[in-house]
């Protein structure tokens, strides 16, 4: 009884040291962003040297750069003796540039390198990390903005496309900036947010939107123009849209686009789009092109693997979001995922990577499920994240066997690696189902559900409610009993900031110790 109990308490204060190392990372924004690149690149430089071109669309966009820097035609885009009008020419350019950096820093055979023609992809995954972070601080304290952006790193999906040189790295850079300022706007017009919209949000906005019709036609403005329809159809009111500038934006998005654009068409007529539109675009749109057709739900049932190890997380917060629907934080992310998810899945050619533009607005509304406690305690659920151990493990013994196959080696040096990848597993699962059962922390942690009762409850009821939950989190915070963290408290200031102003939604207030110790003494 005795070791169990010890190695209970030994497993609880390894949670505290991880804990507390994140809290140091997350203390300030310099030391946030510093430790969501140092993962990012943990997390996408393995391979990024090693592995040949391996997909077919990434080797035809290395030719076609290739090409384009022999002639020194940034214009035209050409692939072998044709012409490859199937994508803008704004991957090419960024590929182009990284080319001609490594020939200017003395990289050997810089033009067949194919490393260099991913140095776009690999800055833009990490880009679209720090704007997943920056983008979810508008909707949660900075800590959950942290674990989203961590989601995002860390996601199968991401990790893929970081490797290959093509455009849907940057081109989730370029949605995630537009949606993150999008964000702003419209929380800012609903009074969501202490500064008001002025003319930095919309200037990003539109500028994303311009970089994301060179990088790959309208996907980006299509993601912008459903999410703005879906919110003025809801709020019923589009007044908001004034917010956007659209009279100095639209002119500063033609300035930006015009330019390429006015070239191609003098260089080829219409060719450019009859061939972008009518047989790249609408020929996906009506029919399977290339054998990658799948019926409605192949997205939805993708997302979990493509989005490991978030994925799992994903269930158990679906029912909580679900009841904050109405919430114009979870509105405005429900807005960017949904309406656009629709729209692929109806699409008849299908590809994987599609939808990762819209897997930002999933891992924010996880992150701030989760900073709040306020996953579902369904135990058939949450016994599912037993994936997060059973899956490293999998892997990791594939590893090995196909070392044996087909290197005739144990492969000992990914050894260390995989036993890592099973131990940090086995702690996330364990943190998600053990904590709980072992620890019984539902009687410490007030739920989201807890919170929903409580602004349907009497003023009286609220204030009954918010005193015992007080009690709870006092006794945690001065030791007497174990926890996690006693950050849960900020959970707590936070909604009782919501309380003293229903109408004004969840305020995403950054409570220090002692603003908490005081507000809990004043609840009681």
């Amino acid at each position: 009884m005795s070791t169990t109990t010890e190695a209970a308490h030994s497993q609880l204060g390894l949670r505290r040291s991880l804990t507390a190392a994140l809290d140091f990372a997350v203390a300030s924004h310099r030391r946030a962003l510093a430790l969501l690149v140092v993962f990012s690149l943990c997390a996408f430089l393995p391979g990024f040297f090693q592995i040949p071109a391996v997909d077919r669309d990434e080797a035809r966009f290395a030719q076609a750069t290739k090409q384009m820097l022999e002639a020194r035609d940034y214009v035209d885009i050409r692939f072998q003796n044709e012409v490859r009008y199937k994508k803008p020419v704004g991957i090419y350019w960024l590929q182009a540039a990284a080319v001609k950096a490594g020939e200017a820093l003395g990289v050997p055979r810089a033009r067949t390198t194919i490393w260099l023609y991913r140095l776009p992809s690999l800055f833009g995954a990490i880009g679209a990390v720090l704007l997943t972070y920056w983008t979810a601080l508008a909707f949660v304290p900075r800590r959950a903005a942290v674990i989203a952006a961590l989601m995002m790193a860390s996601s199968v999906m991401l990790g893929v496309e970081a490797r290959l040189a093509k455009t849907d790295a940057m081109l989730l850079l370029t949605s995630v900036a537009a949606m993150g300022a999008l964000a702003r706007i419209y929380l800012a017009s609903r009074s969501e947010l202490e500064a008001k919209a002025g003319w930095i949000e919309p200037a990003i906005l539109w500028t994303a939107i311009a970089a994301g019709v060179l990088l790959k036609g309208p996907l980006v403005p299509m993601f912008v123009g459903l999410a703005i329809i879906v919110l003025s159809v809801v709020d019923k009111s589009a007044r908001w849209l004034w917010l956007l500038r659209p009279v100095a934006g639209v002119i500063w998005f033609v300035v930006l686009v015009s330019p390429w654009f006015v070239a191609i068409i003098a260089k080829s007529g219409a060719s450019f789009f009859v061939q972008a539109i009518g047989h790249d675009m609408l020929d996906k749109v009506a029919s399977s092109q290339e054998a990658h057709g799948a019926p409605p739900g192949y997205y939805f049932l993708l997302f979990w693997v493509t989005f490991w190890p978030g994925a799992v997380l994903a269930g158990l917060a679906a029912p909580i979001v679900w009841r904050f629907r109405h919430e114009p934080r979870t509105r405005f992310l429900l807005a960017w995922l949904l309406p656009s998810w629709l729209v692929f899945e109806v699409v008849m050619t299908k590809l994987p990577h599609y939808v990762l533009p819209l897997y930002p607005a999933i891992a924010i509304m996880i992150a701030g499920i989760l900073e709040s406690y306020g996953l579902t305690k369904q135990r058939w659920m949450v016994r599912g994240t037993i994936g997060w151990f059973l899956l490293p493990g999998a892997i990791s013994i594939a590893t090995v066997i196909l070392f044996i196959l087909f290197g005739r080696e144990l492969g000992l040096i990914a050894w260390p690696f995989a036993a890592l990848a099973v131990i940090f597993g086995l702690f996330a699962w364990d943190d998600c189902f053990g904590v709980c059962r072992n620890y019984g922390l539902r009687n410490h942690i007030p739920s989201a559900a807890d919170i929903v009762s409580q602004r349907l409850d009497s003023a009286g009821n609220q204030r009954k409610r918010l005193r015992a939950s007080a009690r709870r989190i006092d006794i945690c915070l001065s030791g007497a009993e174990p926890c996690v963290s006693p950050r849960h408290g900020d959970s707590l200031y936070r909604w009782s900031q919501r309380c003293r102003f229903p109408a004004g939604g969840p305020v995403p207030v950054r409570a220090d110790r002692s603003a908490q110790r005081a507000w809990l003494c004043a609840a009681r």
